[in-house]
């Protein structure tokens, strides 16, 4: 091939449409979320921003419930939440406890922590963000 042929080969793959950025979707999952947690009265929402930083997930949030009861209701209302938009399947872990809850919403993982637990673990710390006021 000569040096013609290839230049206009390049110029197509150029031109292809580019699909809908992974990170906008993100920030559409994570609206939802924060906005849930809003309404369900969480405290001190925090998101990280992961990518770059590991591969399990490209965000993180973290947030406060007054009392086991108020983290599992969370928890409930949320997994309801992210099933109706089509996020399968959710995974929740320590609803048992209820000191710290893990719910996996694929690119987004969730922690709910009695305030006590969070201060202890400091997630925040960990991958880099401050602990809000």
């Amino acid at each position: 091939m000569n040096k013609k042929t290839d230049q206009i080969k390049e110029k197509k793959i150029v031109k292809k449409r580019i699909p809908k950025s992974k990170k906008s979707n993100n920030d559409n999952l994570i609206k939802i979320i924060t906005s849930c947690l809003e309404d369900n009265k969480a405290e001190n929402i925090t998101i990280i921003d992961l990518i770059g930083k590991t591969s399990i997930a490209d965000f993180m949030v973290v947030a406060n419930g007054t009392s086991t009861r108020h983290l599992i209701s969370m928890a409930d209302h949320l997994a309801v939440k992210l099933k109706g938009i089509h996020i399968f399947p959710v995974h929740i872990e320590g609803k048992d406890k209820a000191e710290w809850i893990l719910i996996d919403a694929k690119d987004v993982i969730i922690h709910l922590f009695r305030p006590d637990t969070r201060n202890f673990y400091n997630l925040e710390k960990m991958w880099g963000e401050h602990l809000p006021e």
